[in-house]
């Protein structure tokens, strides 16, 4: 899998690229912001570690860039771990962000989590007016399709895979991105992300937040399961089943 590496200080860039190629990884440097999106649009890459500090042009600018084209897993590299700069790279589009400086073995197993095969359970689930394909990744409302980068599809499925069970965010953290020692600003902005998603078509929402909890999507809003064969509806946390086969 190809690794693209926004970076200017080589001091980083180099052993990062080092560090990805040992673990089987094809690492793509590029030192400046300018570079970033033409590079990813020439040779693409399944995953890009972007900077924040770049010369010519912030890498929040190119983020936003890079999530336009595509839906490529972003993770932000960070000298700054404070609330205010997690949240711009989020709401620029990243997926996740790691603050400097970091131990190789926690980028590895960011990396790792982003780029693992992503659950497929064959179902359609109808969430009011709107209709999740599980097996397709797909998100539709009245036949047109909802943009949705793969962290964003995991989170919803997350919730939805629970119809009525109020999750928190840190448990949010553990099932979508894989550890929880981190800012629930993570979650807070990609359902915010979801949310705007929605609205934009007129969708109805289908997060609700549970104040002092997290959010959850209600129980009565996710219907029967359809596809092209009968299967089971999705069952709701602690009962058997949740709704009825159509």
């Amino acid at each position: 899998m190809k690794i693209l590496i926004v970076e200017d200080e080589e001091a980083l860039s180099d052993p990062l690229a080092y560090l990805l190629g040992r673990e089987g990884f094809t690492p793509v440097v590029v030192d400046n912001g300018l570079q970033a999106v033409p590079t990813f649009e020439r040779e693409g890459a399944d995953l890009v570690l972007l900077d924040v500090m770049l010369p010519g042009q912030s890498g929040l600018e190119v983020c936003k860039q890079l999530r336009a084209v595509s839906s490529v897993p972003i993770i932000m590299l960070t000298a700054k771990s404070d609330t205010e700069d997690v949240v711009k790279g989020l709401e620029a589009g990243a997926d996740d962000y790691i603050a400097k400086p970091f131990k190789h073995i926690e980028l590895l197993a960011r990396i790792r989590t982003r780029l693992r095969p992503r659950e497929s359970r064959q179902l359609v689930v109808r969430i009011g007016d709107t209709v999740m394909d599980m097996d397709g990744r797909t998100v539709t409302y009245n036949g047109t399709e909802i943009p949705m980068t793969p962290l964003e599809f995991d989170l919803l499925a997350a919730l939805v895979r629970r119809p009525g069970q109020a999750l928190s965010r840190q448990e949010l953290l553990e099932i979508v991105w894989g550890y929880s020692d981190v800012s629930d600003s993570l979650v807070n902005v990609h359902v915010q992300r979801l949310r705007a998603k929605f609205s934009e078509l007129g969708a109805q929402q289908v997060i609700q937040t549970v104040r002092g909890v997290g959010y959850k999507v209600p129980l009565d809003s996710v219907g029967s399961v359809s596809a092209t064969s009968s299967l089971p509806t999705v069952p709701a946390a602690g009962s058997p089943q949740a709704g009825s086969n159509q």
